[in-house]
């Protein structure tokens, strides 16, 4: 089984749809870790394209603020305003939809999900001391998470934490990590929507754990379509900028 795995969309329905294009045909289910919107400009879109896809999504702290759920008293001020701007536009269907996502941690099949840390789904793992309690919990071995918007992850093998980090290079799409018996993992596919690795492109994974493989991806999609999107939108001058970066 073969599952595509999505996080941080953040209302960005262009790279979305530029994840679904690369990955269609590669895949037999699909996960989201969380935070379909914020940020973006495209929050009832990217809630519906996540909804036709009859997936399993976990909400993140974006989805709990931009739809009312909780305050965004702990969010900087940019983000702040831009939750309540997505409260605003949102369609009384997608917001309810967006309350009524499950938190994390979820088990599927052979692997868990969270959108942040295992035991605090608003925790950011950032580094090895940070995931280290996620690591120690070793049934299922492999977990994916979120938030950060950082592609990588993290492992545990003989009392050592391993630091993971993909950019694909010779023209692949992906690359590939292998999944050692007796490791365990916490594993971020990255964030489709505002990735914050220095790597402009949406990223997301997918993964087979019956052949002990997961792919790490990253896609081009129109930037600047989205850009203009946000300016016309009002929203705020650095969330523009910051997609051109990757930062």
């Amino acid at each position: 089984m073969r599952y595509l795995i999505l996080s941080d969309i953040h209302a960005n329905v262009t790279a979305l749809d530029s994840v679904l294009a690369a990955a269609r045909g590669q895949w037999d289910k699909a996960v989201c870790l969380g935070d379909v919107v914020g940020y973006g400009p495209d929050p009832n879109q990217a809630v519906e394209r996540i909804r036709s896809l009859n997936l399993v999504t976990i909400r993140g702290n974006h989805d709990k603020a931009g739809s009312g759920l909780a305050n965004a008293d702990d969010f900087n001020p940019i983000a702040r305003a831009v939750a309540m701007w997505t409260k605003e536009q949102l369609s009384p269907e997608n917001r309810d939809w967006l309350q009524k996502l499950p938190g994390g941690p979820l088990v599927i099949n052979d692997f868990r999900i969270v959108h942040g840390a295992i035991r605090d789904e608003d925790e950011y793992v950032f580094s090895p001391a940070q995931a280290l309690d996620g690591l120690l919990e070793t049934a299922p071995p492999v977990t994916f998470f979120g938030h950060t918007h950082l592609q990588g992850g993290f492992t545990f093998r003989d009392n050592q934490v391993g630091v993971l980090s993909f950019r694909p290079t010779g023209g692949q799409p992906f690359s590939t990590l292998s999944i050692e018996t007796g490791t365990t993992y916490l594993l971020n596919p990255g964030s489709i929507g505002q990735p914050r690795d220095g790597d402009p492109r949406a990223a997301f994974a997918i993964a087979d754990l019956a052949k002990n493989s997961v792919e790490f991806w990253r896609v081009t999609y129109n930037i600047e379509a989205v850009q203009n999107r946000m300016v016309k939108a009002g929203l705020p001058e650095p969330l523009i900028l910051r997609l051109s970066f990757g930062r």
